[in-house]
């Protein structure tokens, strides 16, 4: 069977490369240092960055983009980039590791997100307001959780949607609240 010829590394960056470089660019690394650490010069990957969506583009069986998001979720254990951090604060740096390595976390805040967005806010922009978790970080988690949320689904649907209903109603509550109350919290049936 014939290597396929859309996944040929280009200017000698992998696509496990440059998917590790887009989640560390979105974690707040910028291009100069997503360059550095490929051992390329800023151009070099600048069109690398502009080629591989090109190939994505032209592969018809979306394997491409099948692994792009797969080593996308694994980029903190890509060793080129395994010592290559963005500058955080401590707060942040914590939470960006707690979201990481706790469900429960993760789950309140992909919650609190889409409630943000509900209330006209960015809610990407909130997370890293509220929590220093940058999207390409926020991102990596979901990829991360993912399977096991299909699971836990699976296993316990009604659960699931009670715990999800809880955070989104403590989440209505402080937008709510922030923004002087909703249209209707003054009628009385």
């Amino acid at each position: 069977m014939s290597e396929n010829p859309l996944l040929a590394p280009i200017h000698g960056i992998s696509l496990e490369d440059y998917s590790a470089a887009c989640a560390k660019m979105g974690s707040g690394l910028s291009e100069q240092d997503v360059a550095s650490a490929l051992g390329v010069e800023l151009p070099v990957w600048q069109e690398a960055n502009l080629l591989w969506p090109e190939r994505m583009k032209q592969d018809e069986t979306f394997h491409i983009v099948t692994l792009f998001g797969q080593y996308f979720g694994q980029a903190d254990q890509h060793p080129k980039f395994s010592n290559v951090k963005p500058n955080l604060s401590p707060a942040a740096a914590g939470n960006t590791e707690k979201i990481k390595t706790d469900k429960d976390f993760y789950d309140e805040l992909e919650v609190a997100r889409q409630v943000a967005y509900d209330y006209g806010l960015d809610g990407a922009q909130w997370i890293v307001d509220q929590y220093g978790i940058s999207l390409g970080d926020f991102q990596i988690a979901a990829s991360n959780w993912n399977e096991q949320l299909h699971r836990e689904i699976a296993a316990d649907f009604d659960g699931y949607n009670r715990k999800q209903a809880a955070y989104r109603a403590k989440y209505e509550k402080l937008f709510s609240e922030a923004q002087g109350g909703n249209v209707a919290d003054d009628i009385e049936f």
